[in-house]
């Protein structure tokens, strides 16, 4: 079984570096598309929320149900990610 404390570290970090580019892109274009900026923060920060709620799975005895579930929550996470940081590079 996977460690939920872990996938939360795994979760923070990957929507830190998300908002830690956002911020930098407004430090060096701070008139330049602020609105989408802030908007991809702000999506960052409703996948993270959204992460954190599916975390503890329904079904604590199957063991395979329980690793797919973590399985859909990483894979939901990288998807998440490489969607905000696509944006983010528009």
């Amino acid at each position: 079984m996977a460690s939920r404390r872990y996938l939360k570290k795994q979760i923070d970090y990957l929507v830190g570096e998300v908002i830690g580019d956002a911020q930098l892109s407004l430090y060096f274009n701070p008139e330049q598309k602020r609105e989408d900026i802030i908007s991809v923060m702000e999506e960052a920060v409703a996948l993270r929320n959204n992460l954190y709620a599916r975390i503890k799975p329904e079904e604590k005895n199957n063991r395979s149900l329980v690793r797919k579930h973590y399985a859909a929550i990483r894979n939901d996470m990288m998807a998440g990610v490489d969607g905000l940081f696509e944006k983010l590079s528009e």
